[in-house]
């Protein structure tokens, strides 16, 4: 089933956060546009380079108003020694949420529940808890920060201006379109 338009499950987990741990809930993330970045376990291959590559594009996301949780199905304990071990991972200044019980990982539907491990999901939730944006990777495919970051603009865009729509690798400044009858079949 489509994810588009449902609202973020109810959870609550702990996570690793600044050297802290603290708790983090679906109520607590409302409020700003959020991005919850599952990824399969720590200590890895593929994970810490996508981890350091959202880590480095972090503050222009905090900029735009975006908070990112990175999720995995080990416990938040896992997430303090992977921080204290990896210089990849070192960087990551985002909340790093444990779910070792898969909840948040099955209301995303990414659990694979032979391995107790999420798939690559990314998913972009609007103010409102409501998801706009979502890609699923197999776990040997790693993902592109730099284009979330512009998915985040995207959809921030539109949601602001009612009626227009974004075409195909449009980037902030670009024109847009405004779907009219005039416009079927000039594009």
């Amino acid at each position: 089933m489509a994810l588009i338009g449902r609202t973020i499950p109810e959870f609550s987990a702990e996570a690793f956060h600044n050297g802290e741990f603290t708790t983090v809930t679906s109520d607590s993330v409302k409020g700003k546009w959020s991005i919850f970045l599952f990824y399969p376990a720590d200590f890895t291959f593929v994970c810490p380079t996508e981890l350091e590559d959202m880590a480095n594009h972090y503050a222009e996301l905090q900029e735009l108003g975006v908070e990112v949780y990175a999720i995995s199905t080990d416990t938040h304990f896992v997430h303090k020694a992977w921080h204290e071990s990896s210089d990849a991972i070192s960087k990551v200044q985002y909340p790093m949420l444990g779910d070792p019980t898969g909840q948040l990982a099955r209301g995303f539907d990414v659990m694979i529940e032979e391995a107790g491990q999420a798939l690559r999901g990314t998913f972009l939730a609007d103010p409102d808890g409501v998801i706009q944006v979502y890609e699923v990777h197999t776990l040997g495919v790693g993902r592109s920060a730099r284009d979330m970051v512009r998915k985040v603009k995207a959809a921030q865009y539109i949601a602001e201006n009612d009626g227009e729509v974004c075409p195909a690798a449009w980037e902030k400044g670009q024109n847009t379109l405004t779907p009219s009858l005039d416009l079927v079949g000039k594009i």
